[in-house]
Parts: C-alpha cells; structure tokens; sequence
C-alpha cells in the first residue's frame, strides 16, 4: 500500500469498471449536458439515484438551478455521445432528443433513461452530489452498455 495523492488515487479508482451516463437538464430551450460515471442507485422505496460534478463543471449553475432532469445510461455505440458532453460547454445541436414528460431531454438510442426530480444537492471535497427522485424509466434489452475501466471505453 501507498500513501495516498491525486495520481495513485485516480489510477485506483479507475480500475472500478464503471457504465457511463449523460446528465441532462433543459433551460430556455437550451439542454446543458455532462458525461458522469460517478452514478448510483439510492432507494428503491421510493426510487432514488445520485450523480456527481464537480464544483467547476462548466454548467454546474444550469444543473444547481434545475427541478427535473434526465439521466441518459449510453449503449456500446455512443462512445462519441459520452467524449461530447466531457468537453467543456459542449453544443446540443446535433445530439437527437426525445422529449420527456417534464420538459426534459432524453437521449435517444440509449439503453436506459430516467427522468428525475431532483430533491437534495450536497457539496463535499471538489464535487456536489445531487440526489434525485425517479419519476419515469425506460430500457432497452438487445442492445449492450459503454463501459470505462482504465481510462478506456469497453
């Protein structure tokens, strides 16, 4: 064992195979979206889930302003998807969205979407975890997941 910093800290972390979602919230017509790995299930009863971003991402005041936003799990072919939104301001324009019960942004072709409410934000270290109610799902059964480990996609 070693005495922890960032390096070996993030070179541990990511040998946890993780799947790979988009955040996404819509303001004024415009979506804001960020790729997120770190992503979970909180509740069942009821049904919760949490993400984080850091402090500094480059929407961060769309997302702590935000009442409803989607949760976009991505299938083995959208590696672009997810190399889009980890850019900073990404552009929406040419992402294909299907709209959800609340005017939220659903990204299409994915294996999983959840459209959310979100109920608490927490700020700790360098990150703000938002904690969200599920309200809507849907999933795909024949298609198969985009996941990190290593720092590379599978």
């Amino acid at each position: 064992m070693r005495k922890v910093n960032k390096v070996n800290f993030k070179k541990t972390l990511g040998k946890f195979t993780t799947g790979i979602t988009i955040v996404c919230v819509k303001e004024d017509d415009q979506v804001y979206g960020k790729t997120v790995n770190s992503f979970n299930s909180l509740s069942l009863d009821p049904p919760m889930v949490l993400f984080s971003l850091g402090n500094y991402s480059s929407s961060i005041k769309n997302f702590l302003s935000c009442k409803y936003l989607t949760i976009n799990i991505l299938s083995y072919g959208q590696k672009n998807i997810s190399n889009h939104f980890s850019t900073k301001n990404p552009i929406s324009k040419n992402i294909n969205f299907l709209k959800g019960k609340n005017n939220t942004a659903l990204i299409d072709g994915c294996i999983g979407n959840l459209e959310c409410k979100l109920i608490d934000k927490i700020k700790q270290g360098d990150h703000i975890i938002f904690i969200c109610k599920v309200i809507r799902v849907q999933s795909k059964d024949k298609i198969k997941p985009l996941s990190y480990f290593n720092s590379k996609y599978y």
